[in-house]
């Protein structure tokens, strides 16, 4: 194995610079939403599902001082009921086009009503009438249905600004951990894992691919 095949890819960072990093070449490269992350949620005793949702914001300082990764969605859903009842969850980013991914793990929070008022405001109007219109993760008849319902939505909502629905709002994921993971030649992948101390700050290791 040659000199560079044996130095670290990964570097031993702060774990939110370190995704910045990632994050601002992965929308330079990946073709599609690269903000597109799969976000695992449990109900309360612990049954797991999955989906793909699309990260909105994220900071080292979001809300408060651990910062966080924060999404938006009905509360009614399948999720937000999960959210509600089992507060953590874990994210995965894939990025194909650069083989990395990350790892995400931590608690869940709900973002303030202003925050979600915000986001909600600059969502186009056609997503804004479909949030009101949709029961998301409910049965559903047909699409005839929900076209219908649509149309009742946008005749109420003629004139005048969109108000949000109470039970569509955002939600955070506050990090206990980061998993970094580059692909690297004859599958000797690297990974680092960062897990946050009870000082606040983050203790780094690699890990074996």
């Amino acid at each position: 194995m040659d000199q560079q095949q044996a130095q670290n890819a990964i570097l031993d960072a702060a774990p939110f610079a370190l995704f910045d990093e990632w994050f601002a070449e992965a929308r330079r490269h990946e073709i599609n939403d690269p903000e597109a992350v799969a976000l695992a949620t449990a109900t309360k005793d612990a049954a797991p599902s999955l989906r793909m949702v699309l990260m909105k914001d994220h900071g080292a300082d979001l809300l408060g001082p651990k910062g966080g990764f924060v999404f938006y969605t009905n509360s009614h859903s399948r999720k937000g009921g999960e959210l509600l009842a089992n507060p953590q969850a874990a994210m995965l980013f894939h990025w194909k086009s650069l083989r990395r991914q990350v790892r995400i793990e931590g608690q869940i929070v709900q973002v303030p009503d202003h925050m979600a008022d915000t986001y909600f405001a600059s969502r186009s109007r056609d997503s804004q009438l479909g949030a009101h219109a949709s029961d998301q993760s409910a049965p559903l008849a047909s699409r005839g249905e929900f076209l219908a319902r649509i149309a009742k939505v946008t005749a109420q909502h003629l004139i005048g600004a969109v108000p949000r629905p109470p039970h569509w709002t955002g939600f955070c994921l506050v990090p206990d951990a980061f998993e970094f993971w580059m692909d690297r030649p004859f599958r000797l992948h690297e990974r680092r894992r960062f897990e946050r101390n009870s000082a606040g700050g983050w203790i780094s290791t690699l890990l074996y691919p």
